[in-house]
């Protein structure tokens, strides 16, 4: 009769290494939260292992790519390198995690990346944990953004394909929206293109759950597209309190890094 791993050990007085049993109990725990991940104390309750302890396990999971933290809010998460693909979503945002802390050291302001959602954008990641600036409390993971009404998301709807922009938009048009509206969109979207990133400004009459948002929280953005091998799969910005720097000021000052990590991010998703 076959013998499992543990009878096989004892019967061959073989000892279990105890430090990898942990460590493999941490990464087990972890792949099980799925898509949600789990919080260091969370782990401490489930697995009764000291918050040091975990903490020592973790790192030398993700120094593997097992694991990785999210910058949002400290989850641990399974990894690139597990056993099974982690989905796309979860992907971009390992990717862009650490890349985003590279753009905290090289923008003073704090990011966030969004993907594509139905009829909004939803943030993915961002470094608002680093940058530690009050005003600017971005996210959470989860949060949606309007495509019309912010820099992130009118980025990616300039990136996107026509037939792409054209399903967004009819989802988003009211009722009342005349063709003249229409024609204040497509113009937002010809100038964002021909400049290469987007800004909330214009502001655009249309409603939706964050036009009064961007109307009173006297903030600012900046952003641009993370292309994939075959368009746009996410956007990401700068944020920052209006009163400031204009949008131009930080452009020239910022836009060189923010394109630059946008890249990066879209090369290595590619790969």
């Amino acid at each position: 009769m076959a013998l499992d791993g543990d009878n096989m050990a004892r019967q061959s007085g073989v000892k279990s290494i105890r430090a990898l049993e942990r460590g493999l109990d941490v990464l087990l725990a972890i792949r099980a939260s799925g898509g949600e991940g789990r919080s260091l104390n969370a782990l401490h309750q489930h697995l009764g292992l000291s918050k040091a302890t975990l903490l020592r396990l973790l790192q030398t999971l993700a120094s593997r790519r097992l694991v990785w933290r999210r910058l949002a809010d400290g989850v641990w998460l399974p990894g690139a390198a597990g056993a099974g693909a982690p989905d796309r979503v979860c992907r971009i945002a390992e990717i862009a995690s650490p890349l985003l802390v590279e753009l905290s050291a090289q923008v003073v302001w704090p990011s966030v990346i969004a993907i594509p959602r139905f009829d909004h954008m939803e943030i993915i990641e961002t470094n608002g944990q680093v940058a530690r600036f009050d005003f600017a409390a971005l996210g959470p993971v989860g949060a949606k953004l309007s495509y019309l009404h912010t820099a992130t998301g009118r980025a990616y709807l300039s990136a996107c394909a026509d037939a792409e922009r054209d399903a967004i938009i009819a989802r988003l048009t009211p009722p009342d929206g005349t063709a003249q509206q229409r024609e204040q969109i497509d113009a937002i979207i010809a100038q964002t293109r021909q400049r290469g990133w987007s800004t909330r400004l214009p502001h655009h009459p249309w409603s939706d759950r964050d036009r009064q948002t961007v109307l009173r929280d006297g903030k600012n953005s900046i952003a641009v597209a993370v292309n994939g091998e075959n368009g746009p799969i996410a956007a990401i910005n700068i944020t920052w309190p209006a009163r400031r720097a204009v949008v131009e000021e930080v452009a020239l000052r910022h836009l060189s890094s923010l394109q630059g990590i946008a890249a990066r991010i879209g090369t290595l998703v590619v790969g």
